[in-house]
């Protein structure tokens, strides 16, 4: 029998939604009808003179080759910092579960970094792998390695990976960790009874039942790459070396704060939108399949 709850004052539930829809409504949706209205004009720095332009825009966007490039950044760095982050993640959740003594330090010591800020991130691990005076810049430089991330593209796109993974580590392991207490044990023992080794435990009953733990990680995880590295990469890199970590979130506040095109960038954060969504419904129409509720 389906259970219903009833509200006394007819107005309660609609003032127990009321702050989310106004958070909602200011934060999403209001930018989101003004980055659409803005991306159809053409405007001066000061906002005085505007212009009605339609799609030209979009169609300037579209010729330009600095973005198409940036699309191809923005996919590979995406692509590398959703499995890094999962893939560690998921290993430490492993090992942590597993642990008896000292797992609340243990589990403290991981969670730790998701309270840094992102541009916290993007400093500390520039400073760890300047070629001068960062640690691992140091220890590279002495295994032969040329290491300059401010002149090296490839090398410089590796590190804001790893820090960006790194600051999105700890959100991950939470998830697992949760996910992993959560199934019984009287499972895994039955399994170890009838001969299966712990490598066959984890792939035949562990991560089916972590599915819908690991995919709601990959949208989010998606999301995070696409928007919330913003931070990372603008204290790292500012999209350098010659645009090689200019990702799409980056490439709007350049061409809008720095270039001052404003028409341009509410175009570019429209097709930016029309892409994390177009993403996530994909996942959803074709990846939740495979998830075992």
């Amino acid at each position: 029998m389906e259970k219903r709850t009833v509200f006394r004052s007819a107005w309660l539930p609609y003032a127990l939604v009321a702050p989310q829809l106004a958070v909602t409504l200011v934060f999403f949706i209001w930018p989101a009808a003004q980055a659409l209205y803005q991306s159809v004009f053409v405007e001066d720095a000061f906002g005085i003179h505007v212009e009605f332009v339609g799609l030209a825009n979009f169609r300037a966007l579209l010729a330009d080759p600095y973005y198409a490039q940036s699309f191809a950044t923005t996919a590979l760095f995406a692509l590398c910092v959703a499995a890094l982050s999962l893939g560690s993640a998921l290993l430490l959740a492993v090992l942590a579960n597993r642990v008896v003594r000292g797992a609340a330090a243990y589990k403290t010591l991981i969670i730790w970094p998701y309270a840094v800020a992102p541009v916290v991130a993007g400093v500390l691990w520039l400073f760890l792998f300047d070629p001068s005076v960062g640690t691992l810049g140091l220890v590279l430089k002495k295994i032969g390695v040329d290491w300059n991330p401010l002149l090296n593209g490839a090398q410089a796109m590796s590190m804001v990976v790893l820090a960006a993974a790194w600051k999105q580590v700890s959100y991950n392991f939470v998830f697992f960790l949760a996910g992993l207490q959560a199934i019984p044990k009287s499972l895994l023992e039955a399994a170890a009874i009838d001969g299966a080794g712990p490598a066959t435990r984890f792939w035949k009953i562990v991560f089916p039942l972590l599915s819908p733990t690991a995919f709601f990680l990959l949208v989010v995880n998606v999301i995070y790459a696409f928007f919330d590295t913003f931070g990372v990469i603008d204290a790292a890199t500012q999209g350098g070396p010659s645009k090689a970590t200019e990702v799409l979130v980056y490439k709007v506040f350049h061409d809008g704060f720095k270039g001052q095109d404003f028409g341009a960038a509410a175009a570019q954060s429209v097709i930016l939108m029309a892409i994390v969504i177009a993403l996530t419904v994909a996942q959803f129409r074709y990846l939740e399949k495979r998830v075992n509720y």
